[in-house]
């Protein structure tokens, strides 16, 4: 049963972190411009966000839950405006072989990508909605809620490592060339998820 809840959590953190989306987007890029090791910074950061979500849905942490989805409007515009200054930032930056090294630290892009996304409290619907389905959150099951919630980092890390070393391999091939295209292109879907996150809750 251990190993049940476990195994469960990890196939939950995975298959929700999979999608590419502005978290994958950033990954791709550090780990093309700073190398594998920095990518996989980024994706622990949401990595660790998702399972502080897990705990919250998986505990029945309802005060904290309904305090998250009440404000998620507000959130939501500041990860937005979050996302839009990290698009045009990326977008200006130049490439690793014709800029200084990067001076962000691992700390720096791990709790920058966990403040990011900690900023989208819709998640924790995905999470509580899951969880209920397995019978956590709505009982007093807290040893096999903490299982969950460690099977969904290590499941989430799992797939930030894949992503990340993925990438990282393709790193020695890519120019400069595809680089400055890289960062173009991220800074452009980065700010268009920015904008899309202020603008929908307003409409």
């Amino acid at each position: 049963m251990e190993l049940g809840y476990f195994l469960k959590g990890a196939a939950i953190g995975f298959s929700i972190a999979a999608p590419v989306g502005p978290i994958g987007v950033l990954c791709i890029r550090r780990s093309l411009a700073d190398g594998t090791w920095k990518g996989f910074a980024a994706g622990l950061g949401a990595a660790s966000a998702d399972a502080a979500y897990g705990c919250v849905a998986g505990f029945g942490l309802t005060a904290v839950s309904g305090f998250l989805v009440r404000h998620q409007t507000p959130l939501g515009l500041i990860g937005g405006a979050f996302l839009c200054c990290i698009g045009i930032r990326t977008f200006l930056s130049r490439p690793a072989q014709d800029a200084p090294a990067a001076a962000d630290s691992m700390l720096a892009i791990y709790g920058s990508t966990l403040l990011l996304t900690l900023a989208n409290p819709a998640t924790i619907l995905s999470f509580a909605a899951v969880f209920s389905a397995i019978g956590l959150g709505i009982s007093a099951d807290y040893p096999g809620a903490a299982r969950l919630v460690l099977g969904v980092f290590a499941g989430s890390a799992l797939w930030w490592l894949i992503l990340s070393g993925g990438v990282g391999l393709l790193r020695s091939r890519v120019t400069p060339a595809w680089l400055r295209a890289v960062n173009r292109l991220s800074g452009c879907v980065l700010a268009g998820f920015g904008i899309y996150a202020i603008v929908h809750p307003l409409m």
